[in-house]
């Protein structure tokens, strides 16, 4: 089987000389050094003995190309044929400010915990054993009276997964997976908040087949146990592996829409999972058939519409770009399936490197190759997916629900659900000027088939009235109809109150089109440039108009020092909009952007 990678860049090893694959700055969970098993993957793991982290140990004679003393990178032999189980990283992933901190040279001791701004500066150290902790969440004390505890199946840094019986309730004589945390390890308030909010989201999320069922949650004096369904068909990457290191298209395909299907449905929630992998997959049973369910939900967050998050989490070589530059939100799981619709394809991950900061490099700079084999003989529809996530600008990418109903996975026997996209983007056209929205009119007159369907299916889930026009009142039921305790907690409601608009009006679908198109997204098209071209014909006889310098940079917030960034955009023939312009126009300038400009 060929070997797929991304782009060699120069790369240079952290701190300690060592890779680190999980990376973040919150309660460390990472996957254990010595047994390849998540600590956070709550069902069934199994294990037997250490694995080096590459098919060669170093220094060995076993026909390894480099020479003795140099393991190949993981990447390149991750998964590969004689891999009978996942390899472990090399090490435990390290707290990221620690790393900062350290490369800074105020690197303080393991008892000592360094407070280190956004920035990385290292401040004041605290004593966290002085510190008194409050580890009593509140959980049921009656654990051992309810379950009867059963074999260890996985072992990870914070605790490790047992199998139960449940002794009583709805689901007496049940076998459950028990995750059991030792609060001897929550050494920090943030460790304590994680679990908190771990049970919380567990707890608010319902109602997925392809979610991991939540039961319960107590806790004694050393532990927490969270009580979950129990999933013994072993992990995504187990089942990679089996298969020579990759799937078929075909089966890949399934693969693909049970993980868009569930992470469509935690984004529309408003949670953002923030660690998705092939090991938090699950399959319920060992058939090869089996639904699968995601897991751990460790790292996950609430997030309200217009937030921004500044966590870095995640593991390495799973983690967006924006990640890295600390401000994202649910795009950044959209990344990571890309990431994993990669190595589903082809066997070997789109961006790799010998250390931890080679691989946030490659993620940062890097393209993801797809000139070698497998992927000559891989169809153009399933690279062009993989593409659309796999985009560096977070505005470009697909969101879980366009995903559904790109040509590679398209079924016109299956249903689309709500796209939480939708709402956001009609909330952007309610507060746009008239002339924004006649270009965006424009732009919807020269949509795709492929575009439309999309915009058909979201249609229709918003149920439109006998007229076949959509008020705010059709928002509001969509939204609710799909409602659980995690969209109150993150407040994803509160984006009706930007609908208001909508109340004494009515859209019908060509409005709705404009309403809910996006600019980026339809610019990372192979067929942008016509689309372009064709929505500017229709711009021009119906929506442009002259405009002034001072005119059109009060419609786009600009300031007087930006007027020669936008006077180009205007035709010196009759003072409309070009084509230049117009497609300027639909995107926005930044400020970062026209700051470039004036360079």
């Amino acid at each position: 089987m060929g070997q797929c990678q991304g782009k060699n860049i120069s790369v240079s090893e952290g701190p300690d000389g060592v890779e680190h694959d999980r990376c973040h700055r919150r309660r460390n969970t990472p996957t254990h050094p010595s047994n390849g098993i998540s600590s956070a993957a709550t069902p069934v793991h199994h294990s037997s003995g250490n694995f080096w982290p590459s098919p060669y140990p170093p220094g060995s004679g076993n026909g390894s190309p480099l020479p003795p003393g140099i393991a190949p990178s993981p990447a390149r032999s991750t998964p590969r044929r004689f891999f009978r189980r996942p390899f472990p990283p090399p090490s435990p992933a390290k707290h990221i400010k620690a790393s900062l901190a350290k490369r800074l040279g105020t690197f303080k001791p393991k008892e000592e915990v360094v407070a280190v701004d956004e920035e990385g500066r290292a401040g004041a150290q605290v004593n966290e054993g002085e510190r008194q902790l409050d580890k009593n969440f509140g959980f049921g004390k009656n654990f051992g009276s309810k379950y009867e505890l059963g074999k260890e199946v996985g072992r990870g840094h914070f605790g490790h997964t047992c199998t139960a019986r449940a002794k009583k309730g709805e689901i007496k004589g049940q076998i459950v997976a028990v995750k059991i945390i030792s609060k001897a390890k929550m050494t920090t308030a943030i460790a304590i908040e994680d679990v908190r909010r771990e049970v919380k989201i567990l707890k608010s999320l319902s109602g997925h087949k392809n979610l991991v069922k939540f039961y319960d949650a107590c806790e004694d004096e050393l532990n927490i146990y969270i009580i979950m369904e129990l999933c013994e068909g072993g992990e995504l990457l187990d089942r990679i592996l089996s298969r020579g290191g990759r799937y078929m298209e075909e089966d890949a395909k399934a693969i693909a829409m049970q993980i868009l299907s569930v992470v469509a449905f935690c984004h529309l929630q408003g949670v953002v999972h923030r660690d998705l992998k092939p090991e938090n997959f699950l399959f319920t049973t060992r058939d090869e058939n089996a639904p699968m369910k995601i897991i751990d939900f460790g790292l996950s967050d609430f997030i309200r519409p217009d937030e921004r998050l500044n966590d870095i989490v995640g593991s390495a070589y799973y983690v967006a770009p924006e990640v890295l530059h600390r401000s994202y939100s649910t795009e950044a799981d959209i990344w990571s399936i890309g990431v994993i619709a990669y190595i589903l394809l082809c066997g070997s991950r789109p961006f790799w490197a010998r250390t931890e900061s080679g691989i946030f490099r490659s993620v940062l700079r890097a393209d993801p190759n797809f000139d070698d084999s497998p992927w000559p003989s891989v169809s153009v529809e399933a690279k062009d997916f993989v593409r659309r996530f796999l985009n560096k600008d977070y505005r470009k990418r697909m969101s879980a629900v366009q995903a559904l109903t790109h040509p590679w996975l398209r079924d016109g026997n299956r249903e689309v659900p709500l796209d939480i996209l939708i709402f956001k983007l009609v909330k952007a056209y309610g507060r746009a000027t008239p002339l924004k929205r006649a270009a965006l009119k424009a732009l919807s007159k020269a949509l795709t088939d492929d575009e439309l369907l999309y915009l058909r299916s979201q249609f229709r889930l918003l149920e439109p009235n006998k007229d076949g026009c959509v008020s705010f009142e059709n928002f509001r039921a969509a939204l609710l109809r799909n409602a659980t305790d995690a969209m109150k907690e993150s407040k994803v409601p509160d984006i009706l109150n930007s609908l208001e608009s909508l109340s004494s009006r009515k859209m019908n679908f060509q409005e709705f089109c404009a309403a809910a198109i996006s600019p980026y997204q339809l610019e990372a098209l192979e067929g942008w440039e016509q689309m372009a071209m064709n929505a500017f014909e229709h711009f021009e006889k119906e929506g442009n108009r002259i405009i002034s310098v001072e005119e059109l940079a009060q419609e786009m917030n600009l300031s007087s020092t930006a007027y020669s960034i936008v006077q180009e955009w205007i035709r010196l023939s009759d003072g409309k909009l070009s084509f230049l312009g117009y497609t300027k126009f639909l995107h926005g300038v930044t400020i970062r952007s026209s700051n470039l400009r004036r360079q």
